[in-house]
């Protein structure tokens, strides 16, 4: 789809200003901080059962009440930060995605004890480029609403005790975060974000 500047995106990513700047600047670059990674996973969970431009909108509004997704901080949110949570207008006010994040972060906390950094955990579930699809045409990405790799990284994150990680929402954050590029043939993003993630090196 081609936006107002004429210029061709994946068909999402023209719809308006504020999604053709995540989709040109941020969606399908990868991402090694563990701030950002922790971000992402929490609002994918927000975003459960509404639209991404909602949670997108927001976005500001639940750093804020997030603590910047300082997961370390996160995991201290007691009974009276979750009801000044639900008091806050400018988030998504659903007490049970509040108390997963809230939750998430103690995994989270966790994990980056166990593995060193969120960010090496996540990468090592980056699928192999031999299982992607030899072209990303539109078609092939609707036939990708889940992975192998998403099914088994959100298997292993629900063993852990993580909630609203289910292999669609784990999927879009693999693809948020860059752990693939599914920027579309002929999108004028796809070639920046490969040259990113061949620049790239994963945490090991």
């Amino acid at each position: 789809m081609r936006g107002g500047d004429d210029r061709p995106r994946c068909w999402w990513g023209a719809k308006d200003d504020t999604y053709r700047a995540y989709h040109d600047r941020e969606w399908g670059f990868p991402v090694s901080d563990d701030r950002r990674l922790f971000e992402k996973i929490s609002l994918e969970g927000f975003q459960s059962g509404l639209s991404w431009i909602t949670i997108l909108r927001k976005r500001e509004n639940f750093r804020a009440a997030f603590s910047g997704f300082d997961f370390e901080a996160v995991a201290r949110f007691d009974g009276r930060r979750v009801q000044r949570l639900l008091e806050d207008a400018g988030i998504v006010r659903h007490r049970g995605k509040i108390e997963s994040t809230i939750n998430n972060a103690g995994r989270a906390v966790e994990l980056s004890r166990e593995f060193g950094s969120l960010a090496r955990y996540f990468w090592a579930w980056a699928p192999k480029p031999a299982s992607r699809p030899r072209r990303m045409t539109h078609q092939a990405l609707l036939a990708l609403p889940t992975t192998a790799e998403s099914v088994a990284l959100g298997r292993d994150l629900k063993r852990r005790g993580w909630t609203f990680v289910g292999p669609t929402t784990v999927y879009s954050f693999m693809q948020a975060m860059g752990l693939v590029n599914d920027h579309i043939e002929g999108c004028v993003v796809r070639e920046d974000a490969e040259r990113a993630r061949a620049r790239f090196v994963p945490p090991a």
